[in-house]
């Protein structure tokens, strides 16, 4: 003990001195020696405190209260350290000070006691955070233990419970913002479900409900009460949108409910419990609500959407709730006394309340505009759409219903799933509302729908009247009318005494066809209404008017109909009740349409009908025809657009109501007029799937794909149409001629000439006077002259050209102002002019009376004084000579044309278009004349020239803008003024530079000057941009010609042939040209298919310019190598007349030339066909016509080549004459002059050696050397030289050719002839070889066919030998595969190949190819025989 002492001294001493450490020593030493030293621990805890050792500290002082709990020293201590360190030790604070606070009220020391509260509730409100702040402050809640003994001297609870309820707010806003933001950061989170899930999560865990609750309990302030009262609701009502549904949602929304209907019943003006009360109350029927609360309502929240709308509602006639009183229901708080005097001076109501008196002075406008702008402020209120969807019921705005039941129907499944509350009445009475006007709005589109929407209703309640008649109201609209009657029957029985339903009832059994019941029902119901309201007069007009729509369909006899006091009375009576009755006015329109014959009157009464409802179809479709008789498609468009917008012309899936097509086919035809294609196609197209049948729509149609150039689609239209002309009955009106009209129209733009003329004829013989058609059927008959000459089909051209002239002639004194029918005639002269074979045809006398045809002789006078052209050559009748007469012809041809262009511009005086149009063509006719001059009047400017000049650029000055008059111009100023042509086509190009025509001449343009690279590059562009344009490809053949590059020019003209059309004499002349040059520089004879086309190209171009002499010897020489020689000799005969006769008047060298050139070719051709005195004549001829001083204009190589010719022909001429010495006298110049051209030496051995005189064989055989020698490739020589040397049994000589020969057959450069014939000769050496001709024989052929297995000659060689049937069937394939186009295998080839294989069937194909064969005639025999 005084061990103890004697430290506690000590410590005590150190204390004072502040010698702390040695008090932590002398401390812990008293309380190792006395553990339970209270004095040692108190005084330790104390010294660590001073070094800021706090948490050995702590230690020591919890030591010191477990040893004495009721002692203040060591709490105090404690509170002490907690003071100095940091919120993180807020709650042993806490804990501390309560228990230091209960010591000291059982010391009853209150004064310490709240200084300690007090102290301790500053320094965490100061240091720790808010929910430490909200923790401490429970410390002087009523729970806890020292709130009894400091009552009055701390915080009272209510204040206190409003800091927690505050702090708690924040922190749980923080966190669910916390909370939010971490999670919608993952992967897969929506903002809304996130949201939800933190929400739920926080308000579950939460007590903020608890702590409102006590608030509300504990204040003493009435406001504060409804403040936390209002806080309180929102939370719950928070809560409950969070919670999953279930028993935990279902309590709360008890909860909620609750608490709103507490605020509702003190009165409480709390808008969102007002809300809720009302709201959530579903009232199955509206009268089912309190006025009462409703009018608080109204009174407590004046500016509420809902206030407004219930205002406008429950001052309406629809209003189920009888008037308020005069005292106007104010709010529960007492009003100022200046307001409880009621003061009739004052307008305001100072307590917040309105009277409801006040709302029986609105009118129906200003009803409307309360309720629709309160609606604006409520569109969360499932009541206000209720309200707001019967009132538009009630002023049957059924559009406005349907909008607005839609966004209630959306609202009341948001509210269910929002707050749990099913709205089950709330949502049948807004189907019932969307349903019944879904009946009337769009009708019938709307009908399935509404069908669906009463169909549920039934399925919940099977006794719902609005379902029953709005399904019998759908019936009735769908024409069902059976169905319709059983349903409104069994309305009718659930609610007797509704009038609108029984007249309803009765109407559909008249429909049905029941006229007389349903009047006598509807008669009935007349008493019934009283028509005092809007709604009565509205129903007993429609009542009169079915009862007078009964009494109009019972006698349909004109008697009854005109009597003004039957069903018209009635039709009066319905307007009087109801002056915007529009069915009343439609049939009131019909009556003095049909029957009394007002047509003004007729008229006003569809006008006001339509006005009055889009509905009425009849009023719209005798307007839109009245408005079309009188050409006003605007008016057209807007009556059948506003019929289309009703929504009532498409019928209902389903339905067994028919469409409506005639509102669509009137928008198609208003569109057509107005050009508007697209629009029209669907409004036509719309109008078929109404009316498949619709004849006209049909024309409709195709008449808007003709304009769009759909013409494929416009001639199945047409088609179409045509299956209904019966159908419909017009046929015999004459009605149905537009669709054939059209349909011809279409076939012609197609193409289908032969169709569309038919079609044309077809219309004007059940119309003769439409000369609209009959011009449109000469425009075709000349389009398909100009087709045929395209196609090459020129006689049918020139028929069609004579019988579109001949046609005219009927046409021309009525219609000599038509346009398009001078502008035909010109061109069917013109067609004349491109085939010149065929102007024999030309009607002259037919023209003659068409360009006589009215009064014509002024249009005549434009621009004569130019081209001199009036009407004396076409009119002239002078016989000519026949050598003149077809020249005479052509300038008749060509002057009519010109003429009847003269006349078009006479007929299009009126029309600058059409006057430009015409300039432009006789422009083109003036330069067709000028193109038919001959080729030396062309090199200088004519009159013709000068008047298309004249013609184009008053056509430019009609229409400057037009890229092809500019083309125009520049093709007629292109050799007489370059750079004006240069600046038409530029120009043009400028107007339209994708046109290939116009690049093509500007590229011409260069070539004529001579640049070739800019004339390149124009026609490459002309190519890229039309691949098939012909002339392009033949500007750039004549490009490839002038580079000398004549391969690449064949190609290019051979291309340009196949692409181009028959009537490009250019395309032909060139390719014609290039593929003789062709021959000429082969090889390798040509066969005849490859010689075809161009002979036929030949004979077209000898049809259309039969005077192009060049052209006709070109012709002349195809025909000679494909062995056509008589018709050969038959033009050569020809030209040599014409150009001797040429010559005879001019004296030309051309002409000197030319003839000796003719007479060249036809002593060959002559010869060939074995004329020889006529051979050698013409041969004489033209070796004195081609001498060097004979004055031609021949050059070294023509003059050669036509002298070598002209001997040889000559010389073999002689020779087939038995005049070989003649023969030699020719042969000999024409080796000197050729130079030993080695085919003339082997021609002139031949001859030679056929003498039989061997000084002469001695000749050939030396001249063949010498050939040899000098052209050691000629294969000919050699061949000969081996024939010689064999007949003469020269072996060294033939060992020499045969070596030579072999060498020859191994090369590549021989054809197939050239091998065929040396291995013929191979052959034959090796039958005559000796002993071994067998061995010989059968190796040679081996050899052939191993060197040339292709070929037939070896595989014939080889079948000759026996036992070697195979080689036969071989021969005959090859020679099959080696005849033309593929090879040049000869006729008789081909025919041995067949009769070798010793079949019937294949020596009859063998006589079937050379017929003219003995040797396959003796087969066949012999194969029959055996």
């Amino acid at each position: 003990m005084s061990t103890s002492k004697a430290a506690l001294k000590a410590i005590g001493a150190a204390i004072k001195a502040q010698n702390y450490d040695e008090v932590i020593e002398q401390s812990q030493k008293l309380v190792l020696e006395d553990p339970k030293s209270y004095k040692g621990k108190l005084s330790l805890g104390f010294a660590l405190d001073k070094l800021s050792r706090y948490d050995d500290a702590e230690k020591a002082y919890d030591a010191a209260t477990k040893l004495k709990e009721y002692d203040p020293q060591a709490w105090q201590g404690l509170v002490k350290i907690f003071e100095k360190q940091s919120s993180g030790r807020a709650s042993q604070y806490q804990r501390a000070a309560l228990k230091l606070a209960e010591i000291y009220m059982q010391l009853d020391d209150k004064y310490r006691c709240q200084d300690v509260i007090d102290k301790f509730l500053g320094w965490v409100k100061r240091e720790g955070t808010k929910l430490q702040y909200r923790q401490a402050l429970e410390i002087v809640l009523p729970t806890s233990p020292i709130y009894n003994y400091l009552e009055g001297r701390i915080p009272h609870p209510s204040r206190t419970y409003q800091d927690i309820a505050q702090i708690t707010e924040f922190e749980e806003k923080e966190r669910i913002n916390r909370e939010i933001g971490e999670r919608r950061t993952r992967l897969g989170a929506k903002i809304g479900k996130v949201t939800v899930e933190v929400k739920r999560e926080v308000l579950r865990d939460s007590d903020l409900e608890d702590i409102y609750r006590k608030i509300i309990d504990w204040t003493l302030d009435d406001e504060i009460r409804r403040q936390y009262e209002e806080k309180l609701l929102q939370r719950c009502l928070e809560t409950l949108t969070v919670l999953p549904p279930g028993q935990e949602r279902n309590e709360e929304r008890a909860k909620v409910l609750k608490l709103a209907t507490d605020i509702v019943i003190i009165k409480h003006p709390f808008k969102q419990a007002w809300d809720v009360a009302i709201e959530w109350r579903d009232p199955k029927e509206i009268q089912d609500l309190d006025a009462s609360i409703l009018r608080e309502y109204c009174t407590f929240f004046p500016m509420s959407g809902l206030t407004q709308v219930l205002r406008g509602y429950l001052s309406s006639e629809i209003s189920p709730f009888p008037p308020p009183s005069s005292t106007p229901v104010t709010q529960a708080v007492e009003p100022p006394e200046e307001s409880k005097s009621g003061s009739d001076d004052s307008d305001d109501d100072e307590g917040g309340g309105i009277s409801l008196a006040r709302d029986t002075l609105l009118n129906g406008e200003d009803r409307l505009v309360v309720m629709i702008e309160g609606m604006s402020d409520a569109p969360k209120s499932i009541l206000a759409h209720r309200l707001m969807g019967q009132f538009y019921q009630f002023l049957d705005e059924h559009e406005s219903v349907v909008e607005l039941m839609r966004n209630a129907r959306r609202l009341v499944g948001e509210e269910a799933t929002r707050t749990g509350v099913s709205f089950q009445n709330s949502s049948e009475a807004i189907t019932s509302l969307l349903g019944t006007a879904l009946v009337f709005y769009q009708s019938p589109k709307n009908h399935p729908e509404a069908k669906v929407l009463f169909q549920d209703l039934l399925i919940r309640d099977a006794t719902s009247t609005p379902a029953l008649i709005g399904i019998g109201l759908i019936f009735e609209e769908e024409e069902d009318f059976a169905s319709a009657t059983d349903f409104l029957e069994r309305a009718l029985q659930r609610d007797g005494s509704n009038v609108r339903i029984r007249t309803e009832a009765a109407w559909v059994k008249a429909l049905a066809g029941g006229y007389e019941r349903g009047k006598d029902e509807l008669e009935a119901c007349l008493p019934r209404i009283n028509g005092k309201d809007l709604q009565s007069r509205e129903l007993l007009a429609q009542t009169q008017y079915r009862i007078g729509m009964c009494l109009w369909n019972l006698d349909t006899s004109n008697v009854a109909r005109k009597d003004r006091s039957g069903a018209y009375s009635y039709f009066l009576a319905a307007l009087k009740s109801n002056l915007n009755y529009a069915p009343a006015y439609t049939s009131v329109g019909l009556f003095y349409a049909d029957y009394s014959k007002d047509k003004k009157r007729a008229r006003k009464c569809f006008q006001k009908a339509f006005e009055l409802s889009p509905s009425e179809f009849i009023a719209a479709e005798r307007l839109a025809t009245i408005f079309a008789s009188q050409s006003e498609w605007e008016l057209v468009e807007a009556v059948a657009q506003r019929v289309v917008d009703s929504g009532k012309v498409k019928p209902v899936p389903g339905s067994k109501k028919k469409g409506i097509s005639w509102p669509f086919a009137a928008l198609g035809v208003a569109e057509l007029n107005k050009q508007d294609y697209a629009k029209s196609i669907v409004s036509f197209q719309s109008a078929l799937r109404i009316a498949p049948n619709d004849y006209n729509s049909w024309v409709g149609l195709g008449e808007v794909y003709h304009h769009l150039g759909r013409y494929v689609a416009a001639t199945k239209a047409f088609q179409h149409a045509e299956q209904f002309e019966e159908g419909i009955q017009q046929e015999g009106s004459g009605e149905t001629w537009f669709a054939k009209h059209m349909l011809a129209n279409v076939r012609r733009e197609l193409g289908e000439y032969e169709k569309a003329i038919d079609g044309y004829k077809s219309v004007l013989e059940t119309r003769p006077g439409e000369t609209g058609v009959a011009i449109a059927l000469i425009q075709t008959l000349v389009e398909s002259a100009w087709d045929g000459i395209d196609k090459g089909l020129f006689g049918y051209a020139a028929e069609r050209a004579k019988d579109a002239i001949q046609r005219a002639t009927k046409l021309a004194n009525a219609r000599s102002d038509a346009f398009n029918l001078w502008r035909a005639v010109g061109d069917a002269c013109s067609i004349f002019s491109w085939i010149q074979d065929k102007i024999h045809e030309f009607p002259f006398g037919a023209i003659e009376e068409v360009l006589h045809a009215g009064e014509s002789r002024d249009a005549f006078d434009v621009l004569s004084e130019i081209d001199g052209v009036s009407g004396d050559i076409v009119f002239a009748k002078v016989l000519y000579p026949k050598d003149e007469q077809e020249g005479l012809d052509l300038t008749r041809c060509l002057h009519a044309a010109i003429l009847a262009h003269k006349r078009a511009i006479q007929a299009a005086a009126n029309d600058s278009h059409a006057r430009a149009v015409a300039y432009f063509n006789l422009g083109w006719a003036e330069y067709r004349a000028h193109g038919c001059l001959m080729p030396v009047l062309k090199k200088r400017s004519t009159r013709y020239l000068k008047a298309a000049v004249r013609c184009f650029k008053r056509a430019i000055e009609y229409e400057a803008g037009n890229s092809e008059f500019w083309n125009a111009l520049g093709v007629v100023t292109s050799e007489i003024n370059p750079s004006v042509a240069q600046h038409s086509f530029v120009r043009s190009l400028f107007l339209n530079e994708r046109s290939a025509q116009t690049w093509t001449n500007l590229a011409s343009l260069y070539l004529l000057q001579n640049d070739i690279k800019l004339a390149n590059d124009a026609f490459t562009r002309a190519q890229s941009i039309d691949p098939d344009f012909a002339h392009a490809w033949v500007g750039q053949g004549m490009i490839a010609l002038m580079t000398d590059n004549p391969k690449e020019a064949d190609l290019l003209f051979t291309h340009a042939m196949e692409i181009s059309e028959s009537s490009s004499l250019i395309t032909k002349n060139q390719f014609c040209q290039a593929a003789f040059d062709h021959i000429l520089s082969a090889k390798i004879t040509p066969s005849a298919i490859d010689l075809v086309q161009p002979i036929f190209a030949l004979q077209q171009i000898h049809s259309m310019d039969p005077k192009n002499i060049s052209i006709h010897h070109l012709s002349a020489l195809f025909l000679e190598r494909i062995d056509d020689l008589a018709s050969s000799v038959k033009i050569l005969a020809e030209i040599s007349s014409t150009v001797e006769a040429d010559y005879e008047v001019t004296e030309s060298p051309a002409s000197l030339s030319r003839y000796a050139l003719a007479k060249a070719d036809l002593a060959r051709s002559q010869l060939a066909v074995g004329q020889y005195s006529d051979a050698i004549e013409s041969g004489d001829i033209a070796l004195q016509l081609s001498a060097d001083d004979a004055g031609n204009e021949l050059s070294a190589e023509s003059r050669q080549i036509c002298r070598l010719s002209a001997h040889l022909t000559a010389g073999l001429a002689h020779y087939y004459s038995n005049y070989p010495k003649s023969a030699l006298e020719y042969f000999e110049p024409a080796l000197e002059e050729s130079t030993y051209n080695p085919d003339a030496v082997c021609l002139f051995a031949q001859v030679l050696w056929a003498s039989e005189d061997e000084t002469s064989r001695i000749q050939a055989r030396d001249m063949l050397f010498n050939s040899t020698e000098k052209n050691p490739e000629h294969v000919q020589s050699i061949i000969l030289l081996g024939i010689v040397a064999l007949l003469d049994h020269d072996a060294e000589s033939l060992d020499a050719a045969e070596t030579t020969l072999e060498d020859l057959r191994a090369t590549h450069s021989l054809t197939e002839q050239e091998q065929a014939e040396v291995g013929e000769v191979l052959h034959v050496i090796a039958i005559f070889s000796g002993d071994d001709a067998e061995t010989a024989v059968l190796t040679e052929a081996q050899t052939a066919v191993v060197l040339h297995p292709n070929q037939s000659h070896g595989w014939g060689q080889l079948a000759d030998i026996p036992e070697s049937g195979f080689a036969m069937e071989m021969a005959l394939k090859t020679a099959l595969k080696a005849v033309s186009p593929h090879s040049i295998l000869p006729a008789g080839d081909l025919s041995n190949a067949f009769i070798g294989t010793g079949k019937a069937g294949d020596i009859q194909r063998g006589l079937f190819v050379r017929p003219w064969g003995q040797c396959s005639w003796t087969s066949l025999i012999e194969t029959v025989a055996s």
